[in-house]
């Protein structure tokens, strides 16, 4: 029997934590990344930083800026790596263009969320179009997160056997 879930269809390699504390995600979206040989073999190592990431998208092309991919220990030290270098996202023309139109009108804002490879070994980037969160919002947040929290420690109290 083939488990289907959609955990076990990638190897996450790293999640931005902040971007969940920080944006409400209206939309989320697969893209596949453009990185070079030893770029790869450096996300392989998970050596990758999404936290101050953003996308940008320029002349109908979608660009990953500000992800600190670490250059590999192993490679070449004749073709100098820039960490932080801009990445190109794969993504379609229509996606792209719909996309555009959300950020320019509506003011939201493109972010990565996770990194990963897929079953097939691709490198894939799973954005969100996210709208900034107000002070309200973050507490509003951190209550509901507090009261789950004292519910599941007077839930988990009641089972025990004394």
């Amino acid at each position: 029997m083939k488990n289907t879930d959609k955990e076990e269809e990638h190897r996450s390699i790293a999640v931005n934590r902040r971007a969940g504390l920080r944006y409400e995600f209206v939309e989320t979206l697969e893209a596949g990344v453009a990185l070079t040989g030893s770029e790869v073999k450096s996300v392989r190592a998970a050596n990758v930083n999404l936290n101050d990431g953003f996308v940008r998208i320029d002349n109908e092309q979608a660009y990953l800026w500000n992800v600190h991919i670490a250059p590999y220990g192993f490679g070449s030290s004749f073709v100098p790596q820039e960490p932080t270098r801009r990445r190109r996202l794969l993504l379609n023309r229509r996606e792209i263009k719909r996309w555009m139109g959300k950020t320019t009108v509506k003011g939201l804002t493109i972010v990565p969320i996770e990194m990963y490879f897929n079953k097939r070994g691709l490198a894939k980037v799973k954005i969100a179009l996210a709208k900034h969160k107000t002070g309200p919002d973050r507490r509003d947040d951190i209550k509901k997160r507090d009261l789950g929290r004292e519910m599941q420690r007077e839930f988990t109290g009641k089972r025990r056997v004394r």
